[in-house]
């Protein structure tokens, strides 16, 4: 679908031909090979350097065409700032930006030399993190598009990173790549348009993960009936389209040990059902399965990197559509727990889902901890933007972790509360629960009538309304979808649950 960078890695030596990349530091502070290089350029770097405005500093750059003195067609430094300061996500970013440097150039082939100045290298953990920034913002989708003008035909450049290990910055890119191409997969899946991608078809692209060694279950509408979902049925019974159960195991870890559980909403496309959404922006409801498509991504992460763990990942795929057959504001629909749902709004229906999923999950796998995630709400991007996801959770450690992993990858979460006092507001007197808590505290009575159906396992509901799609583009990532949460939950089993 897309070309995506192909990354390889060579011995550490200077370039002699075609585009180099180099880096600098702040103060122009260069490695070794790097200042032999430019020993070469006619009238120095630090003219070239000053005429360019260049110092180092971070992300800044400055590039020399043919430079005279030197065999190669260009040379584009980098600046890393404080080369002491920087952290993972700096390195991602740092990829993300040679990448967009060198398809401004048109650059089909490159070699980007790891050199810094000072004792240490640069390690091969860093290494493949700048090979992950540079793919991850090599994505396009423009599957759709017939005709592509010359500057919008994507270049397939071939990135050479020149490392001091180049066996060590192998072996970490295997298990990198892996990862950016689950993020990569959920991309695909938010930025397909509704008419390609029902619940058949995703259903169909779970499927194909086990090509990678995952056990992929697929359940239908005959066998969701079977277990009484009654929540999830009632989305979906709008729709031409049939509802899908997908289940997706890795098998990664000890024999019998409990599994990781991963849980996403997959409503393919929303209408808001009978209380129908206003029509403005609601093709963006294609992305409302972005919580599928990152449990599918993170699954096709794990799997791809050979995970020591052992997770589970279930994703609920309906439509929500407002045909004469839909369910209706004022229904009462009963969950596979058994709970009574008065339905006093169709469009709060992506917890109707989950809460089928939920209770399924924590049932048949008895899991170490349930995580589910959701573009659940408007309310949580009023409340946290396009900066965090927020994050609930009936258990501080888990919330905790997700927390720590959120600051390590980039995807950060905000943790908001949880207590019976907001129970109050989905009280109903005509069943268990109703769907909808109204205006305030939106987000968070979401949670709370989620919680009712992790049934006292460790459980987390990631609300990623303002993550999934749409936010502002930045260095790894030009596309409308995101394909958040993936790195996010890579990063949580890897750091805390991987033997």
């Amino acid at each position: 679908m897309t070309k995506l960078t192909k990354v390889t890695f060579v011995k550490s030596g200077a370039p002699k031909a075609g585009v180099a990349v180099l880096l600098a530091g702040e103060g122009l502070t260069l490695g070794a090979a790097t200042s032999e290089l430019l020993g070469g350029l006619a009238g120095g770097l630090e003219r070239a350097a000053s005429i360019g405005g260049f110092t180092g500093k971070k992300l800044t750059t400055l590039d020399l065409i043919a430079p005279a003195g030197l065999e190669l067609d260009r040379v584009i430094l980098v600046g890393l700032g404080n080369v002491a300061e920087l952290a993972e996500e700096d390195w991602l970013k740092l990829g993300g930006s040679v990448q967009a440097l060198l398809k401004g150039a048109k650059a089909d082939r490159a070699t980007l030399l790891l050199d810094v100045a000072g004792d240490e290298p640069v390690s091969a953990e860093d290494a493949a993190t700048i090979a992950m920034g540079a793919k991850l913002r090599s994505y396009v989708f423009d599957t759709y598009k017939t005709k592509k003008a010359d500057d919008e035909a994507p270049t397939a450049t071939k990135l050479e990173i020149a490392v001091d290990d180049v066996k060590a910055a192998k072996k970490a890119w295997s298990a990198c790549e892996g990862v950016a191409n689950g993020v990569c997969l959920a991309r695909d899946l938010v930025n397909l348009p509704p008419n390609d991608l029902g619940p058949v078809e995703f259903a169909k692209t779970a499927s194909g993960l086990e090509k990678l060694g995952v056990e992929v279950e697929i359940l239908t509408e005959k066998e969701i009936k079977k277990l009484k979902m009654g929540a999830l049925l009632g989305v979906a019974q709008g729709s031409v389209r049939p509802p899908r159960l997908a289940i997706m195991r890795w098998n990664g870890g000890k024999k019998g040990e409990a599994p990781l559980a991963f849980v996403g909403k997959g409503v393919v496309f929303d209408t808001g059902g009978i209380s129908l959404k206003p029509g403005a922006g609601m093709d963006e409801m294609k992305g409302d399965m972005g919580g599928a498509a990152a449990v599918t991504g993170l699954m096709h992460a794990l799997a791809a990197r050979k995970a020591k763990a052992n997770v589970i990942g279930v994703i609920g795929l309906v439509e929500n559509m407002p045909d004469a057959n839909a369910y209706r504001p004022g229904d009462i629909l009963t969950a596979m727990s058994g709970t009574t749902i008065e339905i006093l709004n169709t469009d709060a229906e992506g917890r109707l889902v989950l809460a089928d999923a939920l209770w399924y999950t924590q049932d048949r796998f008895k899991p170490a901890f349930m995580i589910d995630l959701a573009t659940l709400t408007g309310a949580v991007l009023v409340a946290l933007g396009h900066v965090n996801a927020g994050v609930f959770s009936n258990n501080d450690e888990l919330a905790e972790r997700l927390d720590a992993a959120g600051k390590a990858s980039g995807e950060t979460v905000w943790r908001l509360p949880l207590s019976k006092d907001y129970d109050k507001l989905i009280d109903t007197p005509n069943a268990d629960v109703k769907n909808t808590g109204g205006r305030t505290a939106g987000s968070i009575t979401a949670a709370q009538f989620l919680q009712r159906f992790a049934n006292d396992v460790p459980w987390a509901h990631l609300d990623i309304a303002g993550m999934a799609f749409g936010p502002a583009k930045n260095e790894i990532n030009q596309s409308w979808a995101t394909g958040y949460g993936v790195r996010l939950l890579d990063r949580l089993v890897a750091d805390f649950y991987e033997a």
